[in-house]
């Protein structure tokens, strides 16, 4: 019998609530990238994946139209993931290093990752409405897992999270490495997004990004 996240995933997967990111993903599938020319682009909405008894949450943007979109799994196949994933091996998150498709054995530990958007948006930037369409989903995770510890890579993953906690205090502010904890006493941890615009001009260094785990670990243990 499939567990409440399997069947979670099915219904993302089936998803065509928004009709601009529908036509956008399955162009991208069908055009394809030349470097991608001869691979089966996945084409569809990107559930999470990972542990499912995880105490850690990781929120992302939404798919890269040539990373997750193409292999069907969160970070797996750009540039993003291949900054995330070396941190998170470090970090004892993951099991390799490398994430470069759904069969390459990669394993998560105490850890799930999701996104606030599930389809693939033009120039990566998704409409408050497709944000809002896309909620339910994450809320449903964030029931279903109950993490101790959220971290949101990138402002818009933060506002999303506060949105669904309904907390409009201006403490709360986005910033790379501050955490709050919220009402739930769960903890929500903030880091800028791996995307190669912040890896490449240094906005976000390999130091920076192994200390948001390491703070992580150590929220895990706090009450």
């Amino acid at each position: 019998m499939p567990t409440q996240l399997e069947t979670l995933n099915q219904q993302i997967i089936q998803c065509r609530k928004c009709p601009r990111l529908v036509a956008w993903r399955e162009e991208v599938a069908r055009v394809k990238r030349r470097a991608y020319i001869h691979e089966d682009y996945w084409g569809k909405p990107v559930p999470g994946f990972g542990d499912e008894n995880a105490k850690i949450l990781v929120v992302g943007l939404a798919p890269g139209a040539h990373g997750s979109n193409r292999t069907g799994r969160q970070f797996t196949g750009d540039a993003s993931g291949g900054f995330l994933f070396p941190a998170l091996y470090k970090a004892g998150f993951a099991s390799q290093a490398e994430a470069w498709s759904r069969s390459d054995g990669l394993r998560l530990n105490n850890m799930y990752i999701t996104a606030s958007g599930r389809c693939a948006p033009p120039d990566n930037k998704p409409t408050l409405e497709e944000l809002n369409a896309c909620q339910p989903y994450l809320e449903q995770e964030l029931k279903i897992i109950n993490p101790k510890v959220i971290v949101c890579l990138g402002r818009i993953a933060f506002e999303r999270i506060l949105k669904i906690y309904e907390i409009r205090d201006s403490r709360y502010r986005f910033s790379h490495g501050v955490h709050y904890q919220l009402p739930t006493a769960n903890w929500v941890l903030c880091s800028y997004h791996p995307s190669q615009q912040n890896t490449a001009t240094k906005k976000l260094t390999v130091q920076m990004f192994d200390a948001i785990w390491e703070k992580a670990k150590e929220l895990i243990d706090r009450n």
